[in-house]
């Protein structure tokens, strides 16, 4: 699944075809009328957490990539069925294995910026109390919870709790005010992080927990448990990573 800074980087990759008519759309989607958008002018991208949006006058169209999703400019995947394929004059979108939705009127009247750990919005304090309504949600789905951390998935998940020393399987009310600070900061440290290692093709190189075997602190066994509620893969040193409940 893409997480947030994949999609500020396709926000940035399609600027070129921001204040264009879209010439033809097509694909396999059956759930908005292609019609609609043929012939009308890209007001404008933004991006929200895990969803691309494509901004027209008086409507947007919303893209979630899932588990799954991808896509690509100019040149389609060899084999792959397009979801939603935009051909501008100037080149061509694709997106695959993807949800699209038709969003009415204003973006601002469906989207709390302030909750997206990437956007300039992004309020720290209102994460924190939105964290204390859930005392006992486990810190794992506390992070992947996209009404508190918008954007942040899995990778960056395991990795901030690797970073900040905390079990995935512990609970926000067992965190001292200074580690649920900590968290907080490191979600959104991490998330940019990620978007300039992802731009510099290093991403990889970079995890220090993520389907790791061996912890780079006490070189004791990394271990892989499916964890929390969205039952998400967590991998985590047990030694380094205390349970706080």
């Amino acid at each position: 699944m893409p997480e947030g800074p994949s999609i500020i980087i396709l926000k940035e990759e399609v600027q070129p075809f921001a204040g264009r008519k879209i010439i033809a759309a097509e694909g396999d989607t059956k759930k908005i009328d292609l019609s609609r958008i043929q012939r009308k002018k890209v007001m404008g991208f933004q991006s929200w957490g895990k969803h691309f949006l494509i901004e027209f006058s008086g409507f947007t169209l919303r893209i979630h990539f899932l588990l799954f999703g991808s896509y690509s400019i100019n040149v389609p995947k060899e084999g792959r069925s397009a979801r939603l394929h935009l051909q501008f004059t100037n080149g061509d979108i694709y997106f695959y294995s993807c949800s699209i939705k038709m969003l009415e009127g204003d973006i601002n009247s469906h989207y709390d910026w302030t909750g997206d750990v990437m956007n300039p919005a992004w309020d720290k304090r209102k994460a924190k109390r939105n964290i204390k309504a859930h005392p006992d949600m486990m810190v794992c789905d506390t992070l992947l919870h996209q009404d508190i951390f918008a954007g942040v998935g899995n990778i960056i998940k395991n990795e901030v709790l690797y970073r900040i020393r905390v079990h995935p399987e512990s609970i926000n009310s067992g965190l001292s005010d200074y580690k649920l600070n900590l968290m907080i900061k490191e979600a959104r440290q991490y998330s940019f992080d990620f978007l300039a290692w992802k731009k510099e093709y290093v991403l990889r190189k970079h995890w220090l927990a993520h389907t790791k075997k061996t912890c780079v602190r006490c070189h004791g066994p990394i271990i892989r448990k499916i964890t929390g509620q969205f039952a998400r893969r967590s991998f985590f040193c047990p030694h380094c990573q205390p349970v706080y409940t």
